[in-house]
């Protein structure tokens, strides 16, 4: 019987029309998000048919990260479960119970540190093994984030090398994510809290200055042009959040006489509806108005490199010590506080 397995834990997505809203609805509950807002989402994935990719894109790393456990001979079950849509969280865990699992590592399809990148992945397990009744026969504990594993960065390279290749002169956008300025003050632990830029955007830096840096390296170039944006603001008008927004950064350069620009995804690990929409319609639009060459890296996906890195980072976290880069102070108890209300939390390792 085994006593441990890994959950691929990722943030769900809608895959029929009528999903959409309550989807959202659960995604934005308590958040103040306007109705409108609201509905100009759910244009964005009723325009792809009402079905975001992001659950099949799962379905397929899944099968990846099976074959690079099998390969490794890492015998332990491969369950998946959703912060926001079938599979949830709370089934995910009575299956693994049920095939015998006591302990429970849950690798998130995010790799940064933020409340709504980690700690709530934490605080939705916590709310799993309450609801599941597992409370003292299952542990979940949460691999932390790993933006610094050179796996999740080496696609990002290849993408920028191929789209700066033949440029005779172009800005790099890497893009994220906003999130509020007081999430982003307040991420990670309290140690590593400086303010304006925060942890959730020197982890973003610190991954563009190694893409960079290898797109350099490998091409013989200097001093590519590039900057972090941020794309997807979903939160009241009044609230502020990162900026720039990619829309206005395209505009800047564009004044500059800029006439290409890149943009690479590095706030996410597939190609869902937020990078789908968000870059390759909205932003696509403001390149094409602009009178801009517009390129789109792709996300890691299944890249034999990445799928490598989330197992390492299971495996890590199945035997205990950080993998090699870690930072051992992330997913202390008081990483990245929920700035409503103090929710249990499974353990961060």
């Amino acid at each position: 019987m085994s006593t441990d397995a890994v959950l691929l834990a990722s943030f769900g997505g809608p895959e029929a029309p009528d999903e959409v809203m309550p989807f959202l609805e659960r995604v934005t509950a308590g958040r103040g998000v306007p109705r409108e807002r609201l509905e100009e989402v759910a244009h964005h994935y009723l325009a792809l048919g009402g079905v975001s990719p992001i659950n099949e894109q799962n379905r397929r790393l899944l099968t990846a990260l099976r074959a690079e456990m099998d390969a490794r001979g890492l015998a332990v079950p491969l369950h998946w479960g959703n912060r926001n849509t079938a599979p949830f969280f709370t089934e995910a865990l009575l299956e693994a119970y049920e095939t015998g699992a006591r302990r429970v590592v849950a690798v998130a399809t995010s790799a940064y540190s933020s409340y709504s990148g980690c700690r709530q992945y934490r605080e939705n397990l916590a709310g799993a093994l309450a609801d599941s009744g597992l409370q003292g026969r299952l542990e979940v504990v949460k691999a932390r984030p790993y933006y610094g594993h050179p796996g999740f960065a080496a696609p990002f390279v290849d993408g920028v090398a191929d789209a700066v290749r033949t440029s005779q002169g172009c800005h790099v956008f890497f893009t994220t994510h906003s999130i509020p300025l007081s999430m982003a003050e307040q991420s990670g632990p309290e140690s590593r809290r400086e303010g304006i830029p925060g942890l959730y955007e020197r982890q973003h830096l610190d991954v563009a200055s190694r893409v960079i840096a290898g797109v350099e390296h490998r091409l013989g170039l200097a001093e590519i042009s590039w900057s972090l944006v941020y794309q997807s603001r979903s939160g009241p008008p009044h609230v502020p959040w990162l900026e720039p927004d990619i829309a206005d950064a395209m505009r800047e350069v564009a004044g500059r006489g800029i006439g290409h620009v890149v943009l690479v995804p590095i706030g996410f690990v597939s190609d869902h509806v937020e990078v789908v929409w968000d870059l390759d319609h909205e932003a696509r639009e403001v390149a094409d108005e602009l009178g801009l060459r517009f390129d789109r890296v792709p996300t890691p996906g299944t890249d034999s490199r990445f799928v490598a890195a989330l197992v390492d980072v299971a495996e890590a976290a199945l035997n205990g010590p950080a993998y090699a880069g870690g930072d051992d102070q992330l997913c202390q108890a008081a990483c990245c506080p929920n700035a409503r209300v103090d929710l249990p939390v499974v353990v961060g390792v």
